[in-house]
This record gives structure tokens, C-alpha cells and sequence, in this order.
């Protein structure tokens, strides 16, 4: 599959459900609040953050594989791939101040430090990239193997250092700017499980490095469609085991909340990922999702554009309908706005950039023997 598009897919899954989360949780007035559909869709909206590190995480793999493969030397794989990281930290920075500016004398300027995705996202990044440098290795093979052991390593040390690092072992000496990218703790007095700080989210990116690099071993190169199908039964297995630990009697913390800390409900998710990864590779491959147009790649195509835009239509001043004011048909009509309005500026960005690409290309010079037309 060209570009790996199944990557793609699941990106703009996640930018779908991402987009249905905002709006009703934006735009539902109160007593639309206990209805079922908006107990799934924040259901749903537990989802795109952990795909997109995840993933962020594992193209971080494919980067750094075929960087190897040219035989860059590994300082200056770092550069570039941890330089990636720092853009998109610097870019969540950067999101944070144009809320602010944007949000003048409504916003207090508290949010400046607010600990976002993005900002987690480029943190975890540059995380990645570090690991990569300190598991390469003269043979791609070894590096490839001390990687994906590595990667899995540092997302158990993330999930298992999560718990004492939100409550008993907090680092309470740092200042709360500081603090909030360890725990997400932000101004209150403990740990937000709204916000995205480094211990658990980052957990993500490792075990989204591993499995990258697991792509590129012998066995899934030869038999793609069979190590994808044992991917998602991992992935079950991982729920399973997620839920036996959950249900045993035996506790490892004083504190134990599954649903926000907990290494269990990390493991859970691990593997609702890999079982989403299957089948959007399962449906790219063989569905019907290269078939035409498909308007979830092109969604995934530019991630990080329809974020950083739909946020201010949907939560920001420029809100397209009231916020907390509208009922389930006129937020699902107004979703469906926001869907089609991604998805034009999307094509845009995407005609914008190849259109920019062939006027910087050098024109091609024709041979003197070649015919004048």
C-alpha cells in the first residue's frame, strides 16, 4: 500500500472522532447531557489522543528504519527526527498563546501553561528519538531488536511510575508549570485526568516505537497480511490481561484508579489500538478504503492542520452554534458542518502543497537529439 495509507486511515479516524467528541461535548445544552449518544461519543473521544501518540510514535520507527537503511549516521538521525519533536512542541506553544490572544480577558493566563496534546506529543517525540540513539547498533537487525525492546521497556516504566508520580511521589518541588508536564496537575491540588502529561501518555509513543519496528522485521515483511492479523489478536489478548489484573484481588499501590493511572486501563488501551490498528490495515488492504476517494485518508493526510483550525470553531470564540445551548439534531447537524469544512480545507492544504511542489521542482532539460514539438 502506497505510503502506508492504512497510517493515514487511522488518523483520520481519530480526527473524526475527535471532531464528534468537541462538538457535542461544546454544543449540547445540559439536559442532553445524560443522553446515550453523549455517553458514547465521550466514549469515543477517549480514543484519538492515545492513536494519534501512538502513532506519533510509530512513524517515528518508519523514519528512523529508513534512515538506517541509507546508513545515516545515528547523531544525525537524532537531530532530525528529535528536531520533528521539538516543532510540534514548539507548535503546542504556540496553540496555547493563540487561545489565549483569542480568548482575551475570558481566558486567565493560567492557560498559557495548560499541557496540551501537542505539547505532549512533540515531549514524546523527542523521547523517541533519544531511545533510538541509545539502541542503535552497527547491524540494522540488532539495532531494529535492541529498539523494540527498548521501546517496550520504557512504556512499562511510564505506566508503572504513573500511580506513585500522581500521588505519593509527586514532585512537589517543582513549580506547577513544571510539575503539570510529569503529572498534569496544572493549578489545582492534584493530578487533572483531563490534561496529558508525560506519565501516562507518553507510554503511547514507546509501545507505538516498538510496534513500528516490529514492521519492518523479516517476518512481516514476508507475510504482512498474517503479522497484522496476529497484531490484533495480541491486542485481544491484551484486553484480556488487562481485565484479570484489574479483577485480581491483588494491589501493587495505595492508590489505585483504574480509569485514569492505572498500568491496567494503559494496557487496555495498548490493546484497543493494536485490535484498531488490524482492522484499518484489514480494511485498507482488502475493504474498500482505496477505492476512489476516501475522505478519511485525506482527513489523516493533514492531522494537524484540522485540529489546530476546528478547535476554535467548535470550542473557541468563532464557534459555529451556541455553545451548551443546542439539541442533538442541530450539534449533529453542526458536526456534520465541521466534518465538511475540515475536509475543504484539507483538499486545499493538500492541492496548496502539491501545487507548490511542482513550481519548485526543476524543470526537466531535454536531450539535443530530442525532436522540437
Amino acid at each position: 500500500m502506497q505510503r502506508l495509507t492504512y497510517i493515514d486511515w487511522v488518523r483520520g479516524l481519530a480526527s473524526v472522532l475527535m471532531f464528534q467528541t468537541h462538538c457535542y461535548d461544546s454544543w449540547l445544552r445540559s439536559d442532553q447531557r445524560d443522553s446515550a449518544l453523549f455517553h458514547w461519543s465521550q466514549l469515543g473521544g477517549t480514543l484519538p489522543a492515545p492513536l494519534f501518540i501512538f502513532l506519533a510514535g510509530l512513524s517515528m520507527a518508519l523514519v528512523t528504519e529508513r534512515l538506517r537503511e541509507k546508513g545515516i549516521a545515528r547523531n544525525a538521525i537524532l537531530k532530525q527526527t528529535a528536531m520533528r519533536g521539538a516543532e510540534i512542541f514548539a507548535l503546542g506553544l504556540l496553540f496555547r498563546v493563540q487561545e489565549f490572544v483569542l480568548g482575551y480577558r475570558a481566558a486567565p493566563w493560567t492557560d498559557l501553561f495548560r499541557v496540551d496534546v501537542l505539547n505532549i506529543l512533540g515531549l514524546s517525540m523527542i523521547l523517541v528519538a533519544v531511545l533510538c540513539w541509545l539502541t542503535a547498533a552497527p547491524e540494522i537487525a540488532a539495532a531494529r531488536a535492541r529498539s523494540i525492546a527498548g521501546g517496550c521497556a520504557a512504556a512499562a516504566l511510564v505506566a508503572v511510575l504513573t500511580p506513585p508520580l500522581w500521588t505519593t511521589w509527586r514532585p512537589r518541588f517543582l513549580p506547577w508549570q513544571l510539575e503539570s508536564y510529569i503529572n498534569g496537575v496544572h493549578i489545582f491540588d492534584k493530578p487533572q485526568p483531563w490534561l496529558f502529561p508525560l506519565f501516562p501518555w507518553a507510554a503511547f509513543a514507546f509501545a507505538g516505537l516498538a510496534v513500528g519496528f516490529l514492521i519492518f522485521s523479516p517476518f512481516a515483511r514476508r507475510r504482512e497480511g498474517l503479522f497484522f492479523f496476529l497484531l490484533g489478536l495480541s491486542g485481544v489478548a491484551v484486553c484480556y490481561l488487562s481485565w484479570l489484573l484489574d479483577a485480581s484481588p491483588v494491589r501493587l499501590y495505595a492508590v489505585y484508579d483504574y480509569w485514569h493511572s492505572s498500568p491496567d486501563f494503559l494496557l487496555m488501551r495498548c490493546g484497543i489500538l493494536l485490535i484498531i490498528l488490524f482492522l484499518v490495515y484489514a480494511w485498507c488492504r482488502w475493504g474498500f478504503a482505496q477505492i476512489g476517494f476516501s475522505p478519511i485518508t485525506q482527513l489523516g493526510n493533514t492531522s494537524l492542520l484540522v485540529y489546530w483550525v476546528h478547535i476554535e470553531f467548535v470550542y473557541g470564540g468563532m464557534s459555529i452554534l451556541p455553545k451548551r445551548a443546542c439539541s442533538i439534531p442541530k450539534a449533529t447537524l453542526g458536526l456534520l458542518a465541521i466534518f465538511l469544512a475540515m475536509l475543504a480545507l484539507s483538499l486545499l492544504r493538500t492541492r496548496y502543497k502539491k501545487g507548490r511542489v511542482k513550481v519548485l521542482r526543476p524543470a526537466a532539460v531535454e536531450p539535443a537529439s530530442a525532436p522540437a514539438t
